[in-house]
């Protein structure tokens, strides 16, 4: 598990940024100084990670999002966690996401 990130915590995406879909890409827009990283303005997610990000809704907890995950994919509940956590933990560090 990524250091600082729990699975029994809820986090959500910040009011910091906005996200949009574009020809079928999900493209999120730091909206305030100091989000993200310097050389980076814009990001998008694959497939996998836009999974996750429609998740983070400050409703539901890491562990249970990774049981939808696992299930909805049929992988490895402790596959999907590593997978959410290293993500949210990379979301967290750029401030895009937030826990709750």
């Amino acid at each position: 598990m990524q250091a600082g990130i729990e699975l029994n915590r809820v986090y959500a995406v910040s009011d910091d940024v906005v996200a949009r879909e574009i020809e079928d890409e999900l493209i999120i827009v730091p909206l305030a100084a100091g989000i993200g990283d310097m050389e980076d303005d814009l990001y998008t997610l694959n497939e996998q990670g836009r999974a996750i990000w429609d998740r983070l809704d400050g409703s539901r907890n890491l562990k249970e999002i990774a049981g939808e995950l696992s299930s909805e994919y049929g992988a490895e509940e402790g596959e999907i966690e590593r997978d959410v956590t290293g993500l949210v933990a990379e979301l967290v560090r750029r401030r895009i996401v937030v826990a709750c």
